[in-house]
């Protein structure tokens, strides 16, 4: 029996192949980048993929179709991912992507790249000719002009008629996002769920060799998706206390569609979930406050012309909550979630300004009583009154204090539970002037004492008594200094409970908003 010499190299190819991908996570790609000189790294060359033990490896590889002309933009290697098992070629199946993308199986298969939108067709190497296409553009004419006149027919019926209520139709979006010039040369590959809120879901991905965050809302949410995107735009909204904004982008078509936004990614998450896990130095306590005030000062400041930018408004959060505060590496807070967010420039109406929008339980009197004074101040008021409920779950978990530390708790959950209701807390912070209660060897702390008076100010049940943001951060910076370090007190004192009403005489304060 004989074999061709193309026989015999194509079964020496399978046998080393095959040899190579034995090793547990030993696999190499060809390796390119269009983007080296801003990234800082090679250009092309041989990348070795490593993954954990049982995790599968790929290669990648991305290009730009330019009349006919290839632009490659990446090549490496490429995490677990279902769409690329048992490829032993890159093929890039999509119709007419930006980018195409392509992902395959086995050392150096991303050597050559395919675009083969239907597999059953063969790939058609050459462009056609100029005569083929004039008669692919004359056969087209006819069935696009009548589909044309039947969409204008359409749409005229369509405006003529009244929607129903609810009704999200994407079509008539005004001002459709594109996608992030950032994202279109960049594979995205999600990973993992970290969070489910109120618009969407949180997920952990990658982009390239950078994990970013991405928040995806259901298109039903494309006001909170547009807002969030539109404050993000902003001028002015790059600080080191608010979460740095990467992208947004839409997915899909129609009502299946979902709406991006893609973010910087920190392992830490939330406040909320740091503080579930964790009991807090004075240091540590002293940082995540200095620097959330610091972020909300920002954001509620109205700045001219920055470098390069234009004017920054003022913005009030309107959802601001330890759920929304993100938490980096050296505990550094970042501001993030604007779904909510309202923008005051001059001249121009603030948007959606409804009065009892925001969690509850963070909802500041003149919210849960329908209030509400629509002014730029009233709204950065509300979010001072949250700031300080904030300030409390910082305190309750802090190590400073003498004896243990209690469990965490969200504010109000042992006045009203986890789930209250609205008419619940009117009763305790309306009607009662009720407001989470301090344990007593906090206010033996002398530290402790002076972020609890400041707790105090910023949730005062008279709006225009509260503290600003930008008042807070120096009161916290001034304790700070007082107390670098702390000594726990000695005495054996029982934890008791002493509850804060608003409706005493309180120290004065240096500013208010």
């Amino acid at each position: 029996m004989r074999l061709s010499w193309g026989g015999c190299a194509l079964l020496l190819g399978a046998v080393c192949a095959g040899l190579s991908g034995g090793g547990a996570g030993a696999m190499e790609c060809l390796y390119y980048n269009v983007n080296y000189e801003v990234e800082n790294t090679n250009r092309s060359g041989v990348e070795r993929c490593e993954g954990e033990e049982d995790k599968r490896l790929h290669c990648y590889a991305s290009w730009r179709n330019n009349s006919g002309s290839i632009e490659l933009v990446k090549k490496g290697c490429w995490l677990d991912d279902f769409n690329c098992y048992d490829r032993q070629e890159c093929v890039a199946t999509e119709q007419n992507p930006q980018v195409f993308f392509c992902c395959c199986e086995g050392s150096f298969c991303n050597d050559k790249m395919t675009h083969l939108p239907d597999p059953s067709r063969p790939v058609i190497k050459a462009p056609p000719s100029s005569i083929q296409v004039l008669n692919m553009v004359i056969y087209s004419l006819l069935p696009v002009s009548m589909l044309s006149v039947f969409l204008l027919a359409a749409v005229w019926m369509y405006r003529h008629r009244k929607p129903p209520y609810g009704h999200v139709d994407i079509s008539e979006d005004p001002s459709p996002q594109p996608a992030s010039p950032l994202l279109t040369l960049k594979p995205l590959q999600l990973l993992e769920i970290k969070a489910r809120g109120r618009f969407g879901c949180v997920w952990k991905a990658q982009l390239l060799n950078e994990f970013v965050a991405v928040k995806i809302f259901p298109i039903q949410n494309k006001e909170s998706w547009q807002n969030e995107t539109e404050v993000f735009q902003t001028p002015g909204m790059k600080h080191q206390n608010i979460l740095r904004y990467i992208g947004a982008e839409r997915r899909g078509n129609h009502l299946e569609a979902e709406l991006w936004i893609i973010t910087e990614f920190h392992e830490r998450g939330s406040l909320s979930d740091f503080l579930k896990g964790n009991a807090i130095s004075w240091s540590e306590m002293c940082h995540i406050a200095e620097t959330m005030a610091c972020g909300l000062a920002y954001l509620h400041e109205d700045l001219p012309r920055l470098k390069g930018e234009g004017h920054k408004p003022a913005i009030a959060h309107r959802d601001f909550k330890s759920k929304n505060i993100i938490l980096r590496t050296d505990l550094t807070a970042v501001i993030g979630d604007f779904g909510l967010a309202v923008l005051f420039e001059a001249g121009k109406p603030p948007g959606e300004t409804h009065g009892q929008v925001g969690t509850r339980r963070y909802m500041a009197p003149e919210v849960l009583e329908g209030a509400i004074n629509f002014q730029r101040d009233a709204f950065l008021r509300i979010d001072m009154y949250a700031m300080g409920l904030v300030l409390w779950e910082l305190v309750s978990r802090c190590k400073a204090a003498d004896g243990p530390v209690d469990q965490y708790l969200l504010p109000f959950e042992e006045e009203v539970g986890q789930h209250p209701s609205l008419e619940d807390l009117q009763e305790v912070v309306v009607h009662k002037k009720m407001r989470p209660a301090f344990k007593e060897p906090w206010l033996k702390h002398s530290g402790l004492a002076h972020i609890c008076e400041t707790v105090e100010e910023c949730w005062d049940h008279d709006a225009e008594a509260r503290l600003s943001a930008g008042c807070v951060e120096e009161r916290i910076s001034q304790i700070r200094r007082l107390h670098p370090t702390f000594t726990p007190p000695t005495s054996d004192l029982v934890s008791t409970t002493v509850t804060m009403v608003t409706n005493v005489d309180l120290p004065p304060k240096e500013s208010s908003i």
